[in-house]
C-alpha cells in the first residue's frame, strides 16, 4: 500500500491517484523547447511510483537518459468533484516536495510518434516524496524557494511564485476532470534546470524550510 505521512507525527494517508502537470512554469517551457499551453497539460502516475525520503530511485534497464524535476506537490486531504475555486484550499491537507523522473528518451520517443507519456512518467520509483508539511505551517504555497541539489551542486531552482497555474485554480480544474479523493497528490510542475541522473547520484530536493527530500539513483 502507497501512503505519504506527515511530519511531527500527523496522519498517514492512503495515496491514490497522483496527478501531474507539465509545463506549468514558463522558463521551463523555454528550455524543453515547447509551446506555452492554453490549458493545463495533465499526466498521471501510478501509485506504485511513490517512494520516500531515504529510499533509491531504480533507473530501468530500457531507458539511457533519465531527468530529475523538483516539484511542489499538493496533498489532498478531503475529497471532492466540481471544487469552486474559492474553496479549493479546504481541500488541502499540506504540501510536500517530490520528483518527477522521467525517461527523457522514452518520453522523446513517444512525442515523436504521437504516443501516450504513460511508460517515461509513470515507472516504479519515479515519484520520490517527502513528508508532509501541514497547511498551515504554509502562510503562502506561491511563495516557496523550491531547489535540487544533486551531490551537492545545485541543479534546480525557483519559486513556487512562478507557478503559471495556482493551486487553486489547478484544483478547481482537476476537480471538474477527475474526482479528487483523500490522499490523492498533485506535482504541480517544474521550474528550470531538468537534467540527467546516473546510478550512484544523490539527490536533495527541499521545498521552502521545512520539506525536505534524499534519495538515492541506483
Amino acid at each position: 500500500m502507497s501512503t505519504v505521512s506527515f511530519q511531527n507525527g500527523g496522519p498517514t494517508l492512503r495515496v491514490g491517484k497522483i496527478l501531474c502537470l507539465g509545463r506549468n512554469y514558463a522558463e521551463h517551457v523555454k528550455e524543453m523547447k515547447a509551446e506555452r499551453p492554453d490549458t493545463p497539460v495533465v499526466f498521471l502516475k501510478p501509485s506504485t511510483a511513490l517512494i520516500h525520503s531515504g529510499e533509491t530511485v531504480i533507473l530501468p534497464p530500457f531507458s539511457h537518459d533519465v531527468h530529475h524535476e523538483v516539484e511542489m506537490v499538493v496533498v489532498i486531504g478531503k475529497g471532492g468533484k466540481n471544487i469552486e475555486r474559492h474553496r479549493a484550499y479546504d481541500h488541502v491537507a499540506g504540501y510536500a516536495v517530490g520528483l518527477d523522473m522521467t525517461l527523457r528518451d522514452v518520453q522523446s520517443d513517444a512525442k515523436r510518434r504521437g504516443l501516450p507519456w504513460t511508460v517515461a512518467k509513470g515507472f516504479d520509483t519515479s515519484a520520490p516524496v517527502s513528508e508532509v508539511v501541514e497547511k498551515s505551517a504554509i502562510a503562502d504555497p506561491h511563495a516557496l524557494a523550491l531547489s535540487l541539489k544533486v551531490n551537492g551542486f545545485v541543479r534546480q531552482q525557483g519559486n513556487t511564485g512562478a507557478m503559471l497555474v495556482r493551486v487553486d485554480d489547478l484544483i478547481a480544474y482537476l476537480s471538474g476532470v477527475f474526482t479528487l479523493e483523500e490522499g490523492d497528490l498533485i506535482f504541480t510542475g517544474t521550474p528550470e534546470g531538468v537534467g540527467p541522473v546516473t546510478r550512484g547520484d544523490v539527490l536533495e530536493a527541499t521545498l521552502g524550510s521545512s520539506a525536505r527530500l534524499r534519495v538515492r539513483v541506483e
